[in-house]
């Protein structure tokens, strides 16, 4: 891959777009300014050990519903006492209030992090959902028209992979690849711990990860896409070490190979890699991206549809990025509720490169929304429904709930 290039093209080409009729009713009335939210549903899903989903159901005074995903980055715990206080916050606001909302959380969110980021996003997207379907319009309507309706995502495999052997992980991909997807994604270094170990053993996970990858590329072949995330388990030194020694591999890119602060770190990594490197998958807001982008940390930025404010502010960062010439892969091992939100804002975003899609990890994945998820050969395929144009499964709900 001639990284570079790869990056401009995917960044500055221009895109032909033949023009998009809007919607009349796209416009709210006064009378349609006065829908408020009338309560919230929270649902936790047992789905592995990895962690559950948590997803939310807004309801709106006229009747209309809307989802949005907390899952991950935090506890249950957490997330149900930060949902139940933003959902306070929300309760009897104007369905249109996504920014009022924002302000009024954000102090919460800034104070306590990742779970209560998490929190604001899932009912922000809820309100997108509500609102598409007031208009009768596909959430990307709202969000710039339809660049694409087919979103290519890559095959995450590192929550579904139990045995985190080489083998272990190529038979996981081996799966994925027969299932369509020509991209895979791993993170064979997560046993690294903080602080790290002693040198010896460091050097022995290290190498244990580079084996997955050469495992990986073997079983999946030259075509398809390798993409490899160390989770910020390395310094700086052993972060460049690493880079070098991947370069075999031909990735499509490396991720997050040390924490995102100091943002110096990062810089120097990838100034040094060959190949493209990613990261920002925890940022929250475009004010937290900015310095990330200025600071050239990365090649490719992954805001999380979850973690990072929701459907607007993903849409914020996207164009921050752009304005940088630098392309966008949302982060997001997620259910297909979250899924569908990033990949609503990903349609219309003129720098999108490609979405995650958490591989494997349930069996019933596809069903817990209603029409169940459009993937297929590791396409998301966008309907015209309204909204994000899926309901919550109440059976699958009732019975996969968390105790």
């Amino acid at each position: 891959m001639k990284r570079r290039h790869m990056l401009q093209s995917l960044a500055l080409a221009p895109l032909a777009l033949a023009a998009q009729p809007r919607a009349e009713s796209a416009k709210p009335d006064a009378q349609e300014r006065k829908i408020t939210v009338s309560d919230i549903e929270v649902h936790v899903v047992k789905v592995n050990a990895r962690g559950n989903w948590v997803l939310v159901r807004t309801k709106a005074g006229n009747g209309l519903t809307g989802v949005g995903d907390a899952s991950h980055g935090g506890s249950d715990a957490d997330k149900l006492k930060y949902l139940k206080q933003f959902g306070d916050l929300l309760r009897g606001r104007s369905i249109f209030d996504v920014e009022g909302l924002r302000l009024a959380a954000e102090p919460i969110v800034l104070r306590n992090g990742t779970a209560a980021a998490i929190c604001l996003s899932a009912l922000e997207q809820s309100l997108w959902d509500i609102r598409g379907k007031l208009f009768g319009v596909p959430a990307y309507e709202l969000f710039g028209g339809l660049l694409n309706r087919r979103i290519r995502n890559y095959a995450n495999i590192n929550r579904s992979t139990e045995n985190r052997t080489p083998a272990g992980f190529a038979r996981t991909a081996e799966r994925a690849v027969k299932a369509g997807f020509d991209a895979i994604k791993m993170a064979p270094w997560d046993s690294l711990t903080k602080p790290l170990p002693d040198a010896a053993r460091v050097e022995e996970l290290v190498k244990i990860g580079i084996e997955c990858g050469n495992a990986v590329r073997q079983i999946i072949g030259p075509k398809v896409d390798l993409l490899l995330d160390v989770h910020g388990r390395l310094d700086v030194a052993r972060g460049l070490d690493l880079a070098r020694r991947l370069e075999h591999l031909n990735l499509f890119w490396l991720e997050e190979v040390t924490p995102a602060k100091p943002l110096d770190y990062l810089a120097e990594i990838n100034r040094a890699a060959r190949m493209p490197t990613a990261g920002g998958e925890s940022i929250y807001g475009v004010r937290g991206f900015l310095p990330y982008i200025t600071a050239k940390a990365v090649d490719i930025v992954m805001p999380d549809v979850k973690y990072c404010g929701g459907m607007l502010e993903l849409k914020k960062i996207a164009a921050l990025a752009e304005a940088a010439g630098i392309p966008v892969s949302p982060h997001g091992p997620a259910s297909p509720v979250g899924n569908l939100a990033a990949a609503h804002v990903c349609a219309g975003m003129p720098n999108f490169q490609i979405l995650e899609h958490s591989f494997g990890e349930v069996p019933w994945r596809a069903e817990i929304v209603d029409p169940p998820e459009e993937m297929n050969g590791g396409y998301l395929t966008l309907s015209s429904r309204p909204g994000l144009g899926v309901n919550l499964n109440d059976k699958l709900l009732a019975k996969y709930r968390a105790n």
